[in-house]
């Protein structure tokens, strides 16, 4: 946004020059000599239609430099943040020859919008330089037609000093900023669905609804995924099915895929067999917008973004008044970072909190979301264990379904029901029939609990 927006004022400035000093440029050459003023118009005119033909085409290959630009940079990324495992699995070549080639389209696409530039030096050469050559050739024929030497010179001086200098910034505004500002736009626009007409009306608040027609809040059925055609399956044919109000835990060891289930049940991947439904709907082929209505989830890395704390509450449900902001903070425990920030209109700065008040804010933010399921993703691992515990219980008394991927005993000892990945056998039960019935669980809850003070066995009253 902040490129658009600047760019679009670049744009207005170039735009505004060229017409003014152009016009002023061409008004002079009127005056002083007609005829001299349709010799230099034509070729400026003729260089203009050649720049503003070539342009799509521009936008076209700026477009792809810009892709290719980020595909690298994705591809690069991964092969840094996995080099562990690409060297674990000695998957070297294959990775370097994936990134070459994401370098070498990349350079290809710079090729190609460099030697667009040819395209603009042209319309600078006809538009700029071509009504100079014109009025010298032409200037025995205009004095042979009584125009003098001196008005010879001025007519050349308004080319060389009015028309050129401003066709010159024109061609490379546009073909710079102008090509930026178009892709960037493009992007922005493809992203961030059609917002429906205003009505002038406020809307008015809408709390979480839950399924309609008597269909589960989720329901998932013969689930696989894979993160490779050649990998083994993280999920294999999984269901699950949730009434609404559940509240449940997710637990495992590392790379079981609870963090997958996670994504899966939010929309943001899709499974390579099998279907996900939120309320009876589909989740593959739904909306942003519509997935936003269906769930909401609350990663492990919260995201909070310069501005008023009002501003980050209300991102997911912007028709919330004060008062339901402060019913949410005073809900989740968060009243005393509200305090110390200053209220709900004071600045908020993500680099001056800390990793747990970031997933505060979050998690004051999704409360507040309208959607009936919420999916909580680690997402209280950097709160202290009380503070934890009264973020879930909040979650747990929302209207709505509840998933909690745990990281302590505590949250799983908190749910209705807890789902045990290990591999190809989940197991789903309640913490009391999972200690009987699962050996894995029964080894998370070893490692989860304090050797001096351990947990107890059946969940608190």
């Amino acid at each position: 946004m902040e490129i658009v927006r600047d760019t679009f004022a670049g744009l207005l400035m170039v735009t505004r020059g060229f017409l003014f000093s152009a016009g002023a440029a061409l008004l002079g050459l009127l005056a002083l000599a007609p005829v001299a003023a349709a010799l230099a118009a034509a070729p400026l005119v003729v260089g203009l239609v050649v720049f503003l033909a070539a342009l799509p085409a521009m936008v076209a290959h700026q477009r792809a430099y810009v892709r290719a630009g980020e595909l690298l940079g994705q591809s690069a990324a991964t092969a840094l943040a996995g080099h562990r495992d690409v060297l674990a699995c000695g998957a070297q070549t294959r990775v370097t020859s994936d990134v070459e080639r994401r370098v070498s389209a990349q350079a290809a696409a710079e090729r190609t919008l460099a030697r667009m530039a040819v395209i603009r030096s042209l319309s600078l050469g006809i538009g700029g330089w071509s009504p100079l050559v014109v009025l010298l050739v032409a200037a025995p024929w205009l004095v042979d037609r009584g125009m003098t030497a001196g008005a010879v010179l001025g007519a050349l001086i308004y080319v060389s000093t009015g028309l050129q200098p401003a066709l010159h910034t024109l061609v490379q505004g546009l073909g710079g900023g102008g090509l930026r500002y178009a892709v960037t736009l493009e992007n922005i626009l493809r992203v961030y669905p059609e917002l429906p007409p205003s009505t002038g009306e406020a809307p008015r608040s809408r709390p979480p609804t839950g399924p309609v027609g008597g269909a589960p809040a989720v329901e998932v059925r013969g689930l696989t995924f894979r993160y490779g055609p050649s990998a083994a399956p993280v999920l294999r044919n999984f269901a699950l099915t949730l009434a609404d109000g559940d509240h449940l835990a997710v637990v495992g060891p590392s790379g079981a895929g609870k963090s997958t289930l996670a994504a899966l049940l939010a929309g943001l991947v899709r499974p390579q067999e099998g279907t996900v439904r939120l309320a009876g709907a589909p989740v593959a082929d739904a909306a942003p917008a519509v997935l936003a209505r269906m769930r909401v989830l609350l990663p492990q890395q919260a995201y909070v973004f310069t501005g008023t704390l009002a501003d980050n509450l209300r991102y997911l449900r912007p028709d919330a008044d004060d008062d339901a902001l402060e019913v949410a903070l005073d809900a989740l425990g968060a009243r005393p970072l509200a305090t110390r920030l200053g209220g709900l209109d004071a600045p908020v700065v993500p680099s001056l909190l800390s990793a747990g008040e970031r997933q505060l804010v979050a998690a004051v933010r999704a409360w507040l979301a309208p959607a009936p399921l919420a999916v909580l993703d680690e997402a209280t691992c950097h709160l202290d264990p009380a503070l934890e515990a009264t973020v879930e219980a909040a979650f747990a008394r929302r209207p709505g379904s509840l998933v909690v991927v745990a990281h302590r005993i505590s949250s799983a000892l908190r749910a209705d029901r807890v789902l045990v990945l290990d591999g190809d056998a989940p197991t789903e039960g309640t913490h009391e029939q999972l200690l009987i019935r699962s050996a894995t669980y029964r080894a998370l809850v070893g490692c989860w609990e304090d050797p001096v003070t351990p947990f107890p066995a059946t969940r608190p009253a």
